[in-house]
């Protein structure tokens, strides 16, 4: 066993550099997982964009797949070293506070977040609480699972928040990395898919993946054309831009639900008669449990829902970086660090 390992540390704005450090040992409560792949995602971006160089350096990601290596004091017989496992944004719950007494995990106040408190997984090992663990199905290759981690299981949810039931008009506002994930979703738990999109270069992809109808914000009124179709019983809105997500209100349906996923800088200004005239809603929608994150992957093989992904080797993470920002990649970027 190597005394080191390799990682791609965040030592200042905008830039990542591989580097070697001492092999860690997990303590109470914690695992060692060699890592196998780590996706990257939006929020990675703006991490590594917004660097502070006087804090300790950190390594990013958190759609973390690995094997565990080596287990701590405490950990429940449940994982097992070999264990194929997986680590998203939420590190582990603390099972102390009022949120974790009342089983709302996701909210736990002491919760680490992965590549953001706690060294990620653009590395070959890292560190995990053992309460933010997730088992990863069989069905599912590492490099499509990591995705699902994060995008796949924040628009999952997001979904199964909605209120929509199968038959329901429901859109899809941002056809990017959350977007694709939440189309092939939607469609498969048996909505009326929309994909709100701009330009036509995406129409193809947007269809295949789940869309019922595409409506082009360049050429068309997305609220327009919304309501020619009765409106949305649920909006999910993977953009940060203020003024496109509030607008879309008046594309729901009577006690329709915005659901928002995407986080911009702005104040999201609603008028209050948009939502008191229709008894609309507007929800704030995360992630979610490791147990959401296994009922997320379980579907995805079920249904063979895969992210669309595009792969570098762990030592290019800096170019791969600096193309998920530009936005030229369809639709998921993946680290690859396993030695094939």
């Amino acid at each position: 066993m190597n005394s080191t390992y390799r990682a791609m540390q965040l030592s200042r704005p905008g830039f990542l550099e591989l580097v070697e450090r001492p092999r860690p040992t997990p303590g109470d409560g914690e695992v060692l997982i060699e890592v196998e792949v780590c996706g990257i995602c939006g929020a990675d971006i703006g991490q590594i964009d917004r660097a502070d160089p006087t804090s300790q350096p950190r390594v990013p990601g958190h759609e973390v797949i690995g094997r565990i290596a080596a287990i701590g004091a405490a950990v429940p017989a449940i994982w097992k070293v070999g264990q194929r496992v997986g680590v998203g944004r939420l590190g582990g719950h603390c099972n102390e506070c009022d949120q974790c007494r009342r089983g709302e995990f996701q909210l736990c106040r002491n919760q680490s977040v992965v590549g953001v408190t706690t060294d990620g997984g653009y590395a070959e090992v890292m560190i995990a609480r053992s309460t933010g663990l997730v088992s990863i199905p069989d069905e599912l290759d590492s490099e499509e699972a990591a995705p699902i981690l994060c995008a796949g299981l924040a628009t999952f949810n997001a979904l199964k928040k909605s209120g929509a039931e199968a038959g329901d008009l429901v859109a899809v506002l941002g056809i990017g990395g959350l977007g694709h994930m939440a189309l092939q979703y939607a469609r498969k738990m048996g909505f009326k898919v929309v994909a709100i999109g701009r330009g036509r270069e995406i129409v193809d992809d947007a269809l295949a993946l789940g869309a019922h109808i595409y409506i082009d914000t360049n050429e068309d009124d997305a609220v327009a054309k919304l309501k020619e179709l009765g409106g949305a019983q649920a909006i999910v809105t993977t953009i940060g831009h203020a003024a496109t997500v509030s607008a879309c209100i008046g594309g729901l349906a009577p006690q329709g639900r915005l659901i928002v996923l995407g986080v911009g800088k702005d104040p999201l200004p609603i008028a209050s008669g948009q939502l008191v005239s229709g008894e609309k809603g507007v929800l704030g929608s995360m992630t979610g449990t490791p147990y959401e994150n296994e009922k997320a992957l379980n579907f995805s093989a079920l249904t063979d829902i895969r992210p669309m992904i595009e792969t570098m080797p762990l030592e290019n993470a800096l170019a791969a970086y600096e193309k998920v920002k530009s936005g030229d990649v369809k639709f998921r970027m993946v680290l690859v660090t396993r030695k094939k």
